[in-house]
């Protein structure tokens, strides 16, 4: 609407990155490992249990 010739924006202040956290020890790093080996192995055992248990279930309680 109006200008005012001397306005000018003020400073922003200078921005700095968040500070990052450490790498992992090697310690963290291989229990990490293991999680996800574990997991990536329950991934394809748990399945076959689970159709176990249910196969069992059918045969204990259906009828045939």
């Amino acid at each position: 609407m109006f200008l005012d010739d001397g306005w000018k924006p003020p400073r922003e202040p200078s921005w700095e990155p968040p500070a990052r956290k450490p790498p992992l020890t090697k310690g963290q790093e291989r229990a990490v490992i293991w999680i996800v080996g574990l997991n990536v192995m329950l991934l394809f055992v748990a399945p076959i249990g689970g159709a176990s248990v249910v196969h069992a279930f059918v045969a204990l309680f259906g009828r045939g």
